[in-house]
């Protein structure tokens, strides 16, 4: 005659193992809140990061532009100085995430680029932007600012496309 549990010691058991399913439940729970959260957090961060960065590109821009209307009568110094707090904020901006896009010579690309101007010019291929008005930028791979950009357009006759450069 074999021993039986008694009816309580097996309800007892039951209930033992329904709590410790739930709480194993909510353990997980626990742990995907806390994933979530972590998630959340990042992606506020970086939602934030892009803000900041993208109000800062004008001062990046102004730089720019200073730096290439040079007055003679202005020392040196000054735009050295210049250039190093440029630079400077680029590279804080840079271990951000944040590229600057090189165009000038690149193949025109609607994604990357907005085309304001065309020129009609034989010597180059068509499509292929000529000069670059305002940077672009990328921040971690993404498109942050496309560049505005003059594209050349070859005149019927002229150059080969580029197209045709990918065919032939």
């Amino acid at each position: 005659m074999g021993v039986e549990a008694p009816a309580p010691v097996e309800k007892l058991k039951e209930e033992i193992a329904a709590l410790y399913d739930r709480l194993l439940r909510k353990q997980a729970e626990l742990d995907n809140f806390r994933k979530r959260t972590q998630r959340e957090r990042e992606e506020f961060r970086q939602i934030a990061n892009e803000s900041l960065i993208r109000e800062l590109l004008p001062v990046l821009d102004g730089f720019e532009r200073a730096l290439k209307k040079r007055d003679s009568a202005v020392p040196e110094a000054f735009y050295d100085g210049m250039e190093l707090i440029r630079r400077q904020l680029f590279d804080v901006l840079g271990r951000a995430g944040l590229e600057a896009m090189e165009t000038p010579g690149q193949l025109f690309d609607p994604y990357y680029h907005q085309a304001v101007e065309t020129v009609e010019d034989p010597s180059r291929r068509d499509q292929e932007i000529v000069e670059e008005l305002q940077r672009g930028y990328m921040l971690n791979r993404r498109l942050l600012r496309p560049a505005i950009v003059r594209v050349a357009v070859n005149p019927k006759g002229a150059l080969p496309s580029a197209e045709d450069d990918i065919e032939g």
